[in-house]
């Protein structure tokens, strides 16, 4: 299976549906960082990569990964082996599909985007454009030392009438330079390097074949880069789309804390705009089983966050229940998020607050236009283990009788050095939750002090912010909406706030 040159938002929806079903899954290093997001929480996950990888991650030798894989599979499991790029385009999925059919084990290809292509369409360079380019080669700048031969024929590269694109060749710049010029390709051709493509922090070097390697040098040229050469890399310039500064939030790092299965929402905006998200999940939901609650016991039904939705609804599924059961309730969400969760089961919430806070909830469901409702005798809150009583108090303190009912746990989720590491250095933290804020800081154990003074604090609204602030940090920036489009607003007018004033 092919992840894609990087950006996670590149790998197609097979692959991820795949990730999800799968026992084992073997990846390489050079595979988006969010791409096993989706994988389910008691899948093994093998690194298998080859030299490079993370510090400490081991170099592990071919055969032994098509070991891994066949034994995985003859156990019975279900085997992602997760690549860069395309599995077969210098991927060697080839080779580990015919050690499958040796060993008699059923396979299917995925097929992702190739680095070549996609990096070289982010740094806004068509591999082919009418006029100027009809073909082009994809090749491996990295050869085999073991051959005794070269195995790529420079005389026929260097007649190849249109844009050659080099993987894996950044080492090999001044080999790869000299030989085509010296078989006859012009030294003042066009050509670019392209930098860890289609990621935030994604770089492009224009040049010519003769000066390519010198520049590249002297940039400090690292891999994983792509190496184009060809007329075509003069529409660079032009085409150019992604990154240089061109978005919002390019060179900005941005950590989420929420929980992974809720994350992809907010990372995938923040990455729209040219942010480098850090995903720092600091909890995960844990859903309480118990019984089918009888909604028709109650007049009004509050539901105080997505995650209380789907668990709801998980309990009426499983007494074969649907939304049928909500008939002749009035439903209330404490937010646009909430309501959305519910309109995905088919129920649109008849009460949504201007402020999406529990204050904003009760002022909605008991001020001026409570009087145009039937009474309401009996309520049921369907919430968190662990969560404000203001809600439930209000309804009691006039007159309403109150089941609160418990639907999931949010329990903290251990976090990684690394990710410690870059939420204490990033520009910005932000914080969906209290929950959130309480298992950061149970995980950073030193407190507010040890983030960087330069990393701004986002809130997305006043209980967070409360929270925050009772753990001894400086909230710099809360969202005027309390939802995700309203997060997103805030670190974007921080950051023009931020650019205004270091411009003046």
């Amino acid at each position: 299976m092919g992840a894609g040159p990087g950006d996670p938002g590149l790998m197609t929806t097979r692959a991820a549906a795949l990730i999800a079903q799968a026992d084992v899954v073997l990846y390489d290093r050079l595979i988006g960082a969010d791409a096993l997001d989706g994988a389910r929480a008691d899948a093994q996950l093998l690194y298998v990569g080859k030299g490079g990888g993370a510090p400490g991650a081991p170099s592990v030798p071919q055969a032994e990964t098509e070991d891994l894989m066949v034994a995985h599979a003859q156990a019975g499991k279900t085997v992602v082996r997760l690549k860069g790029g395309d599995p077969f385009v210098f991927g060697r999925g080839g080779e580990e599909a015919l050690r499958l059919l040796e060993a008699g084990i059923a396979f299917e290809v995925v097929p992702g985007i190739s680095a070549g292509l996609g990096a070289t369409a982010y740094a806004g360079i068509p591999v082919t454009f009418r006029g100027i380019s009809s073909a082009v080669a994809l090749i491996t700048g990295h050869e085999d030392a073991d051959k005794s031969e070269p195995a790529l024929d420079w005389q026929a590269l260097a007649a190849f009438p249109g844009t050659l694109v080099f993987y894996m060749g950044v080492g090999a710049l001044s080999t790869i330079a000299a030989s085509l010029i010296a078989a006859g390709r012009p030294d003042s051709e066009p050509a670019a390097l392209v930098e860890c493509g289609t990621l935030p922090w994604q770089r492009t070097l224009t040049a010519t074949l003769g000066t390519l390697a010198e520049k590249a040098a002297a940039e400090h040229i690292r891999p994983p880069t792509i190496t184009l050469i060809g007329e075509v890399a003069l529409l660079h310039e032009r085409l150019q789309w992604f990154g240089g500064g061109r978005q919002p939030l390019a060179g900005r790092s941005v950590v989420v804390t929420r929980a992974r299965t809720q994350a992809g929402e907010l990372a995938q905006r923040l990455r729209g705009l040219g942010a480098d998200v850090v995903q720092a999940p600091t909890i995960r939901i844990e859903p309480i089983n118990g019984p089918a609650i009888d909604l028709s016991a109650y007049e009004l039904v509050c539901l105080t966050s997505p995650n209380g939705v789907d668990s709801l609804f998980a309990r009426l599924h499983k007494a074969g229940l649907d939304a049928r059961a909500f008939a002749g309730c009035l439903v209330a969400a404490i937010g646009p998020g909430t309501a959305r969760a519910l309109e995905r089961y088919g129920i649109h919430a008849d009460v949504v607050p201007e402020r999406y806070v529990a204050e904003g909830l009760i002022e909605a469901l008991l001020g001026p236009t409570a009087a145009s409702r039937p009474p309401i005798r009996r309520a049921l809150v369907a919430r968190a283990s662990k969560a404000r009583e203001e809600l439930p108090d209000a309804l009691r303190a006039h007159g309403i009788d109150v089941d609160v009912v418990s639907l999931y746990n949010t329990v903290p989720e251990p976090l990684s050095p690394a990710a410690l590491h870059a939420a204490m250095h990033a520009d910005y933290i932000t914080f969906t939750s209290a929950s959130t804020v309480s298992s950061f800081f149970a995980a950073l154990g030193s407190g507010a002090g040890a983030l960087a003074q330069s990393t701004r604090v986002v809130s997305i609204g006043p209980v967070t912010s409360e929270t925050l602030r009772e753990h001894g940090a400086v909230v710099h920036v809360e969202a005027e909406v309390h939802d995700i489009d309203g997060l997103v607003e805030a670190v974007l007018g921080d950051v023009a706030a931020m650019s205004a004033a270091a411009d003046s």
